[in-house]
């Protein structure tokens, strides 16, 4: 029977550290959908992960409520992303090339769109929706996971639905937008 998040960080801090590798395979796939839809670039999109998991796995103590580790670590991961795409903007500054890799950047936005809206949700809609299609759990699976009451989640599920959509249809109206100028 697998454990709780909270059971597999109380085993890592009381030293059975191989347990930490459960934690990053089960939320591994989740966390690449969750930067890619920040970073774009794959080879940025995997420095990002391993150093969100490394990051972790280095402050399991410091975290206060084990239950939230998969919050905690989408949190560490999007100051890694902020990190490294203000890392990537002082390179850009100091290249003669920016504009062309700027244009490269706005081709690759347009090749994710769904990825955006998703990184764009606000966190607790993002969550559930990582881990329903990136992760492939049932409802049940994500109020267990989140300690969350079923319904609740189905609820959030509904609303991060209705924010995709508002969302999709407002950047497919502003290409056309700019397409028909």
């Amino acid at each position: 029977m697998d454990l709780t998040d909270k059971e597999y960080v109380e085993r890592c801090r009381d030293g059975h550290q191989e347990d930490f590798r459960v934690l990053v395979d089960r939320y591994q796939k989740p966390l690449f959908a969750y930067l890619a839809g920040r970073l774009r670039d794959g080879r940025q999109v995997e420095e990002a992960a391993q150093e969100s998991f490394v990051r972790a796995f280095l402050s399991l103590k410091k975290l206060r409520k084990p239950e939230s580790f998969y919050s905690w670590l989408l949190g560490i991961a999007g100051r890694v992303a902020k990190e490294q795409l203000r890392s990537l903007k002082h390179r850009q500054q100091d290249c003669e090339v920016t504009e062309s890799i700027m244009a490269n950047a706005a081709d690759r936005r347009e090749d994710y769109p769904l990825e955006e809206a998703i990184a764009a949700l606000p966190e607790s809609y993002r969550q559930v929706i990582l881990l329903r299609y990136y992760e492939g759990h049932s409802c049940q699976e994500i109020a267990t996971r989140l300690d969350l009451p079923l319904g609740t989640v189905t609820k959030t599920l509904s609303r991060a639905y209705a924010l995709l959509r508002q969302e999709l249809v407002a950047r497919e109206s502003a290409e056309t937008t700019v397409n028909q100028t």
